[in-house]
């Protein structure tokens, strides 16, 4: 059965536009920015060598080197590539970071598809249907295109960012949500598969029947009018919520990235747990899935969950430098310019790092604060959790301060990279690459993996087509 989408059923914008040309990069512009990033990534990374050789790695700077002229699109990808290869969710080309001609070269294309999906495994799950093509929830795309759906993510794998082997992480981070400003497999797919301006996928229904579905691509300006009401961080409003369902209290917590917020999130917090407390409710659900992470929000919450300062991590603080080389410094961005030099806060540890003092305003210690919140407690998990959420999630399984439900988390035992960071720019070519500059190192030997949760709650094309939260049912039962 074919289902071929009728022109007129779609929003205004939604006309087949010619993509853009290739640029092309000389092959000296290509040669002296690699060349720039290998130096700064071996002055400056503290992963580049946790999960790689010094020599792979270096095998690996030179063949980019060599590619000789090639397109943006290309080069932005081969760079992708590499990245990818450091195996640290905060090393790559960040979109958002990149200037406005490369935005709209690689980013802003009318070639994305018309329809909101996650992996579940190697299987594309349909979520929505925002321009009614007649798709339902758990729905299964399995292949778009011409391509196998399996063949698609293990293509999307090699540039998706993620810290060690947790491919879960990599494959939420390439699903589709219509939650970000820019998707990263609307950034991806059309580098790796090709853009087009139709996409023809082969769907599989609850029946098992298969069908046909052809339907024009949708513009950037499209997918971002189909996400929700945007939060404003910077507001002065919550964006935080406490609902009751029962005997429980549900405290969504969907960002912490509160760096510039007017809101007084710590009052917030601290008067929603009084009101718990004095009320008697029994159970407290803290559901961070979707929240990747940002501040540690998480140290205001577990200080109302313990009755003794608590050590939060069992880990060495490292860097690769006390000053960054002054030939570096023209090409590196960072809001913060004290992390040119971090003085006597670093202290050599080998050849290789120094060991980096903790500030004070960066909670190596948590301390109780107010009355405790005694009752259960239960933390819904899943594979955004790639920064302050898995050690939030992580640090709270440690402490067996609650039961964690849910999927695994993103992020990774063995250790992540950020805390700071620089923008490198790329001169000749125009590309930036984000650069991590504090790494954390586990004292003990630890698995490469995210944070298993304590009962394991995941969801299906079942769960989705019924539009059910098995996770939350878990944390309700």
């Amino acid at each position: 059965m074919s289902l071929t989408l009728d022109r007129r059923r779609l929003i205004a914008g939604l006309a087949v536009v010619p993509l853009a040309a290739p640029t092309d990069l000389p092959a000296d512009a290509v040669a002296e920015d690699v060349r720039l990033l290998r130096q700064a990534y071996e002055a400056l990374h503290p992963g580049l060598l946790r999960y790689n050789t010094a020599k792979v790695m270096a095998g690996r700077f030179e063949r980019l080197q060599g590619a000789g002229r090639v397109s943006l699109e290309r080069f932005y990808l081969d760079v992708s590539r590499l990245l990818t290869t450091v195996r640290c969710g905060h090393t790559y080309a960040n979109f958002y970071n990149q200037r406005g001609p490369i935005r709209a070269a690689l980013f802003e294309r009318a070639d994305r598809v018309p329809f909101q999906f996650v992996w579940l495994g190697q299987r594309m799950v349909v979520t929505a249907d925002p321009w009614g093509l007649g798709l339902s929830r758990g729905d299964e795309v399995v292949s778009l295109n011409g391509a196998p759906a399996g063949r698609i993510l293990e293509a999307l794998i090699t540039v998706a960012r993620a810290d060690g082997g947790n491919d879960g992480k990599r494959r939420a981070l390439m699903s589709v949500q219509g939650l970000d400003g820019y998707e990263s497999f609307d950034v991806f797919y059309p580098l790796l598969f090709g853009a087009r301006t139709r996409h023809t996928a082969v769907v599989e229904g609850a029946d098992g029947r298969r069908r046909t579905l052809v339907a024009p691509a949708v513009s950037l300006e499209q997918r971002r009018a189909q996400r929700p009401p945007r939060m404003d961080a910077r507001g002065e409003a919550p964006l935080w919520t406490l609902s009751r369902q029962g005997d429980a209290a549900i405290l969504t917590m969907p960002t912490w990235g509160l760096y510039n917020s007017k809101w007084d999130w710590r009052g917030w917090l601290d008067r929603e747990i009084d009101a718990l407390i004095t009320q008697n409710v029994p159970r407290l659900i803290i559901d961070i899935r979707d929240n990747e992470g940002g501040l540690d929000c998480g140290d205001a919450l577990i200080a109302r969950l313990i009755d003794a300062p608590l050590r939060k991590t069992f880990q060495r603080r490292l860097t690769r430098y006390r000053k960054i080389p002054d030939a570096l410094r023209p090409h590196l961005d960072t809001w913060d310019r004290s992390f040119d030099d971090w003085g006597d806060d670093a202290q050599p540890l080998d050849e290789r790092f120094f060991t980096l003092k903790q500030g004070d305003d960066e909670g190596g210690v948590i301390a109780p604060k107010g009355p405790r919140y005694g009752g259960q407690v239960r933390v819904l998990i899943g594979p955004q959790n790639s920064s302050a959420t898995f050690q939030f999630a992580n640090l709270m399984r440690r402490e067996r301060l609650g039961a964690l439900i849910g999927e695994t988390t993103g992020g990774n035992q063995r250790g992540i990279n950020g805390g700071a960071f620089y923008f490198l720019r790329l001169p000749r070519t125009g590309v930036e690459v984000d650069l991590p500059l504090i790494g954390t190192f586990p004292l003990t030997p630890q698995p490469d993996a995210g944070v298993t949760p304590d009962i394991v709650s995941p969801r299906s094309r079942e769960t989705l087509a019924r539009g059910a939260d098995p996770a939350m049912a878990a944390a309700l039962a």
